[in-house]
């Protein structure tokens, strides 16, 4: 569980919330569910018609990673790519064929494969660098699409504030129609910004960083599997791929 995230939005909805209690404003006035549907409704709109539906799809399933970010386990990794250079060493690199059982991750199994089959170091790399470039690529265009409702939610909310005022134009003759009116407009807009700055482009940064760790976590993978090809001294390994945590 991610707590920095938990307590950023918290503490981001507290300082709204409260600095309108502060100001002798009623938190009720912020409730406007015409508002919310225009802004929510239009932003996710704009979002699914700019992206493929598997892209999308995988930006809303990606966006629990910003509460519960995906485990990578970096030093255990490294402890067992450093007991596999021990045992390539006394045994060979046919003996780690017996590890692949142990491994559930695809791309983890697909590269400890390659090195019991006695492929060259260099193709080793070269695999799994281009599936490595192919699934951030991917990952990033999904985690974007959270980046792109930050960039139209505020938009979305200024064509809610007009729609309100419109609705104001409408009714001058009936003042007690007036304040739903202009409440919808302001409260659009406020929904707008606020969930642009304050939810959709931050889940995207964050998104984008637990990507670029993944990515991290594989290139040090695939290193290590170099350093075992290269029968490079266990501790030399182990050293070079605690570089990677630093």
């Amino acid at each position: 569980m991610d707590v920095i995230s938990i307590l950023g939005l918290l503490l981001g909805l507290a300082a709204i919330l409260g600095g309108q209690w502060l100001e002798g404003g009623s938190l009720a006035s912020l409730i406007q569910p015409t508002a919310f549907v225009i802004v929510v409704g239009g932003t996710f709109g704009a979002v699914m018609l700019q992206s493929p539906f598997a892209v999308f799809r995988q930006g809303l399933v990606m966006a629990k990673w910003v509460f519960s970010p995906p485990p990578l386990e970096q030093r255990e990794l490294i402890d067992r790519i450093t007991e596999w250079s021990l045992t390539s060493r006394r045994e060979g690199l046919l003996a780690l064929e017996g590890h692949l059982a142990e491994l559930d991750d695809a791309f983890l199994r697909k590269g400890l494969q390659l090195l019991v089959d006695g492929a060259d170091p260099e193709r080793v790399r070269e695999v799994l660098e281009v599936e490595i470039g192919a699934q951030e690529e991917q990952l990033k265009r999904a985690a974007r699409i959270w980046e792109s409702a930050g960039g139209y939610a505020p938009t979305i909310g200024i064509l809610g504030a007009v729609m309100g005022l419109i609705h104001v134009m409408e009714n001058l003759g009936d003042p007690s129609r007036l304040g739903a009116g202009i409440a919808v407009a302001f409260v659009a807009t406020i929904y707008g910004v606020g969930s642009a700055n304050l939810i959709f482009l931050p889940m995207a940064k964050k998104l984008l960083a637990h990507v670029a760790n993944l990515s991290l976590t594989r290139e040090m993978y695939v290193d290590g599997l170099i350093g075992i090809a290269n029968g490079d001294n266990p501790r030399i390994i182990e050293s070079r791929l605690e570089g990677y945590l630093a």
